[in-house]
């Protein structure tokens, strides 16, 4: 059997660390006698990428297994599935060992099974290291199917008064959307009309430059006050690049006024490359900052996202933090949470101490860092995995453990397995941000739920 590799990643990420974990995948992939068409090193761009999927599919390869070595969008995943070939996915995990996202390789599978899942396209996956996969993890993984059962949403409890007085409550709310999602983050996408009839929520739409033409001509006073209140919340501020800085809590200013200017409740931001490319800082603790006042902004113009940290927020009352899920770790049977470092500074964990510091990638201020606070939590999210709408429930135990990651991250445990977790996670294509607030909730969610028409589908 001839397999087309294609060993994808993005120039932002640890290049040198992803080629040398590339050598052991392909190693491991000759160990087995495995005949390979493709490139040798890591494609880092769109165009050789198409250029390569190409190659692969003049050269007679019967099937195509992708090396997600680090994070990318699906663009190039949907294209190779695409041909008609069988397509697979082995994702690489990472070493938890408090520093940058190296990789962020699950992120990248994560958005991938959505978007192919949106297409009923199926496809193999593995996330596992070369030194760990064993044989028939691989020949399933080059099957090209998946042997994992896809779970199916319940409809949801029955409604309450409390819970229809959430719906109500979010019925009528505007979200603020600030810009296009990224190219191949069919996690981000939505249909307004559709949205409005779900939650009875209306989306106004904002130009990035609007944004930071706003955050430019902000009086310094203003921004003055806002440094204050990070000094209190963080250390390090001095630091850190000043006009950077400065910049940065701009935005957070800025986006104040944009919620004053039509009584938004939440808002879905282009977040990168632009505030650092164009406008040159950081919009990850000011979007914390936004969440601390329990106004949420969901990054990557996430709008589900905006509207499930909305309801969320009313159906707990507490404090709300869109993530990623970025490992999971069936043999220590836990996971990580994590983001850039835009958590809302209650979720800190009182023991440490929360650090004024820059993006991992982009190398600009301002974030926040510190891990997250021991505790229940329940994660959420309003999805639209495989095309149909439902409400995504899991409970879970954020545990007191070293920080994996810089930014703000926590390790927790679910309820289930997390090989069961992960499983499902894929099966069902789920969007990768997702919603946390600290208590059970999942009750009452159940009842918004119902009260919402949406199935419910627990992890």
């Amino acid at each position: 059997m001839s397999v087309g590799l294609l060993p994808i990643g993005r120039s932002t990420f640890d290049v040198a660390f992803a080629e040398a974990r590339l050598a052991a995948m392909r190693d491991r992939l000759a160990s087995s006698g495995i005949e390979t068409v493709g490139p040798e090193n890591l494609v880092l761009d769109a165009d050789a990428a198409r250029a390569a999927i190409a190659d692969i599919v003049a050269a007679g390869a019967e099937s195509i297994l992708i090396l997600q070595v680090t994070f990318t969008d699906a663009v190039v995943t949907v294209e190779a599935a695409e041909t008609g070939l069988p397509v697979s996915i082995w994702a690489l995990p990472e070493p938890r060992e408090g520093a940058r996202l190296r990789l962020n390789a699950f992120c990248g599978l994560n958005l991938a099974s959505h978007a192919l899942g949106l297409r009923g396209l199926d496809f193999g996956w593995a996330y596992a290291n070369p030194e760990e996969i064993g044989e028939r993890d691989l020949a399933c993984l080059l099957s090209g199917t998946s042997e994992t059962a896809r779970p199916h949403a319940s409809k949801g409890e029955r409604t309450t008064p409390e819970a229809k007085r959430i719906v109500e409550a979010i019925s009528g709310r505007r979200i603020a959307r600030i810009g296009e999602h990224p190219e191949g983050f069919d996690t981000c996408a939505y249909d307004a009309e559709r949205l409005k009839a779900l939650a009875g929520v209306e989306v106004d739409v904002i130009a990035l430059d609007d944004l930071f033409s706003q955050a430019r001509g902000i009086e310094p006073e203003k921004v003055a006050r806002i440094r204050a209140d990070a000094a209190a919340a963080v250390d390090g501020l001095d630091t850190l690049d000043q006009d950077q800085l400065d910049r940065s809590l701009r935005l957070k200013a800025a986006l104040e006024r944009i919620f004053e200017s039509a009584n938004y409740s939440a808002a879905a931001i282009r977040c990168w490359p632009e505030t650092f490319t164009e406008y040159g800082g950081a919009l990850c603790a000011p979007a914390g900052m936004m969440a601390a006042s329990k106004r949420p902004c969901a990054c990557e113009v996430d709008v589900y996202g905006a509207l499930t940290q909305m309801v969320l927020q009313e159906a707990s009352g507490g404090h709300v933090f869109l993530t990623d899920l970025v490992d999971i770790d069936a043999a220590d049977n836990s996971a990580v949470v994590w983001h850039c470092g835009q958590a809302p500074i209650s979720m800190r964990d009182p023991d440490a101490s929360a650090t004024a510091t820059i993006h991992t990638n982009r190398k600009m201020p301002l974030l926040y860092e510190f891990p997250l606070k021991p505790g229940a939590v329940t994660l959420m999210r309003i999805s639209q995995a495989q095309g149909a709408p439902k409400m995504v429930l899991a409970g879970a135990e954020m545990l007191k453990r070293p920080m994996a990651f810089t930014g703000t991250s926590g390790v927790l445990r679910f309820e289930r397995p997390a090989q069961d977790v992960l499983n499902d996670v894929i099966a069902i294509g789920l969007e990768h941000h997702l919603a946390i607030a600290y208590g059970d909730h999942r009750a009452r969610l159940r009842e918004v739920a119902a009260a919402m028409d949406l199935p419910v589908l627990e992890l």
